[in-house]
């Protein structure tokens, strides 16, 4: 197998040999993890259960956990699930990595779509699956929203979306999503939504939508050909207890979890614990929201960028990212990502992505630091 280089491979490599200016601490606004401390009460079970190290996790995971992940999807969806219809897993990486591998297995040419610029992962699955892959373009001209056409979408076998997006910061409303669902019928391909960031947004009026939802409002009930991923990392700040999940089709899930089986990615019995008090307690979720709101409030007055109606990512437009990124780590020790080592074929090529997941003091500091750059 021949896969590419993760994009912090490459940006160490781009940033090798390069002095930064000492008058600075190293921010680094490249990565996608909370720099929030895991709330008191979910660490806290996971001290009180840690006797349990002595029982090997089931696969199929606890039936608390199950019904915690339930409850969550209710609650925040409108959406009730069967059991069957939801499996935990070990964050959202594995089950993103091995479950186009279960899906196109018995595909003779298989092919596999997913939005670009994109999470390595979507593609690192296309490679080990041997699947063609078909990239779904998010650009300025089409709002960052997944399109293709009707022949595209007929030599699909799974499309991958990511709404709300990593790194464009994007979002397609249940509308959008739902004319995504009947394709999927029309053309009978798997359709999943990667949602780990739906979380993480500002407004009620604005809380993103699930494709779930999407697949009820057209009457496809039974989820036929559709699933959602989502997973507690980014929502309660606690990405080390790889709790996440996938949800769906039950058909589907069915097979595959005779396959998880066999994978041995069972999260441990402590870690599934804790998880389920965090699924089940949503007023942390508010407090981390009032923190990522007041970051893209000080992102408008010292940037000038519109907030995101969702997630904590800025992408910003500049000149040309490797020499933006390689002079603001110089004269600023501000690392961001380049958007080209997050897409295919020229996309994200002009952009950075820039996470602002530090505290509100840190947070006005960097950005204060980045703008005197800018305006350079």
């Amino acid at each position: 197998m021949n896969f590419e280089k993760y994009p912090f491979e490459k940006l160490n490599e781009l940033l090798e040999g390069i002095k930064p200016s000492d008058k600075y601490e190293l921010s680094a606004l490249t990565i996608g993890e909370p720099k929030f401390e895991t709330p008191s009460f979910i660490q806290e079970e996971l001290a009180r259960t840690t006797t349990l190290l002595q029982k090997y996790p089931a696969s199929a995971g606890l039936p608390e956990l199950k019904d915690a992940m339930r409850n969550f999807v209710k609650n925040r969806f409108n959406v009730d699930l069967e059991n069957e219809q939801i499996i935990p897993t070990f964050g959202t990486r594995e089950v993103l990595f091995n479950f186009p591998q279960f899906a196109l297995f018995d595909k003779k040419d298989p092919t596999i779509a997913f939005t670009n610029p994109f999470y390595q992962i979507y593609e690192g699955a296309a490679i080990a699956s041997r699947a063609k892959v078909i990239h779904i373009d998010l650009t300025l001209e089409n709002d960052f929203k997944a399109q293709l056409s009707d022949d595209e979408l007929k030599k699909c076998d799974l499309v991958i979306l990511n709404y709300p997006n990593n790194p464009t910061s994007a979002e397609m409303t249940k509308d959008e999503l739902a004319l995504w669902v009947k394709k999927a019928l029309e053309f009978n391909f798997i359709l999943v939504n990667d949602e780990c960031y739906s979380e993480i947004y500002f407004d009620e009026s604005d809380k993103p939508a699930s494709l779930l939802e999407a697949s009820l409002a057209v009457g496809n009930t039974e989820f036929k050909n559709v699933l959602v991923m989502n997973s507690i990392s980014k929502r309660s700040s606690a990405p080390g207890l790889r709790s996440g999940f996938i949800a769906g089709d039950a058909k589907i899930l069915k097979e595959y979890m005779k396959y998880r089986t066999y994978v041995g990615c069972a999260s441990p019995v402590p870690l599934q614990k804790a998880a389920t008090v965090a699924w089940n307690e949503s007023s942390h979720v508010d407090a981390f929201r009032k923190i990522y709101k007041k970051n893209f409030q000080l992102a408008k007055e010292i940037l000038g960028v519109n907030p995101p109606k969702a997630t904590f990512y800025i992408w910003l437009k500049v000149d040309d990212e490797l020499e933006f990124t390689k002079k603001l780590f110089e004269e600023k020790h501000i690392k961001v990502l380049p958007g080209s080592f997050l897409g295919r074929n020229g996309i994200g090529k002009g952009y950075v992505r820039i996470a602002l997941v530090e505290n509100e003091n840190k947070t006005k500091e960097v950005l204060e630091r980045l703008k005197d750059f800018i305006d350079g």
